[in-house]
């Protein structure tokens, strides 16, 4: 059955800022230039019983679909530009999928340019489907759901993604395995952080106001969605989002006052237009400016150095 438009966009740009579907080509699972480190020794995960796929698109992203073995990619700083900061960036992609170099690999570089050991976390997924761009029917439903809570505001929380609580685990793994390993890749303990895009940020929320084992040590939440009760001790956050974004414009506010309201540490940034999907890639509008801000934040929370103070 030939899925409506309108219902095909929306998927579509949960899964990546930009995609054409047409333009892509399958391809095994391969690394994109950092020390890439297994999550769990190998065997521990439940396979999907499908290989691994990478989707090259003409935009410059990749989607990866069908992830079983989660891992870490990490990117260090020039050597004597290390500050001891280190972030997981975890990409978006509605758990079906991870566009892992707009929302990934491309924020990971850039965040080592000011010092900051960089990981991007490519966590488990859902199985994909058998159409075009491999949707899964629990996918369309969810997506569903996303569109009407954009327009009717209810529920006020998404309930949990097919696929989110797997990816959490990861999540938690990750935050655990950089803070062992921290003085073997020169990394301070405590000052361990996360930035999510998208599905992403809503993994980056949850670990945020969960276990204080995994709790990052701040967080950087990019047009991501509410996720609660928030205790008084969650993460720092630094929020950014659009007015634009179809399928999420409220949730910047929505986690601005959950925090604020618990009264735990809060920045927000609500551009006028962005959309959903902004990254490092200019659009000519002030939400290009978000990056620039979230490294202004981690200087002024002092979680890096100040250059020149």
């Amino acid at each position: 059955m030939e899925i409506p438009l309108k219902r095909w966009l929306a998927v579509a740009a949960l899964l990546s800022a930009v995609i054409c579907a047409s333009s892509a080509t399958a391809s095994p699972a391969a690394s994109t230039g950092g020390v890439v480190i297994p999550l769990y020794p190998a065997g521990t995960t439940q396979p999907l019983g499908v290989q691994e796929l990478h989707d090259a698109l003409d935009t410059g992203e990749t989607l990866i679909y069908d992830v079983s073995e989660p891992t870490l990619e990490m990117y260090r700083p020039a050597p004597g530009k290390q500050n001891g900061t280190a972030v997981i960036v975890v990409p978006g992609g509605g758990f079906v999928a991870l566009g892992y170099v707009r929302g990934g690999t491309d924020v990971a570089r850039a965040l080592a340019e000011h010092g900051i050991t960089a990981f991007v976390l490519k966590h488990r997924t859902v199985r994909s489907g058998d159409g075009p761009m491999r949707i899964p029917a629990v996918h369309m439903k969810e997506m569903e759901q996303v569109m009407s809570r954009a327009k009717t505001g209810l529920p006020v929380e998404m309930p949990p993604f097919a696929g989110e609580p797997n990816a959490v685990e990861d999540g938690a793994r990750a935050m655990t395995l950089v803070r062992q390993r921290a003085s073997e890749w020169g990394v301070t303990s405590d000052r361990v952080g996360m930035i999510g895009f998208s599905s992403g940020a809503y993994l980056a929320a949850d670990l945020a106001i969960g276990p204080k084992a995994s709790r990052p040590n701040f967080i950087g939440l990019i047009y991501g969605g509410l996720r609660t009760p928030v205790p008084v001790d969650a993460s720092p956050a630094f929020i950014a989002g659009a007015a634009d974004d179809d399928y999420q414009p409220n949730d910047p506010m929505l986690l601005y006052s959950a925090w604020r309201g618990a009264g735990a540490p809060a920045e927000l940034h609500l551009y006028e237009r962005g959309g959903h999907g902004f990254d490092l890639h200019p659009k000519g509008m002030t939400s290009d400016l978000w990056f620039g801000q979230f490294i202004a934040w981690m200087q002024v929370r002092e979680l890096m150095p100040t250059p020149g103070r």
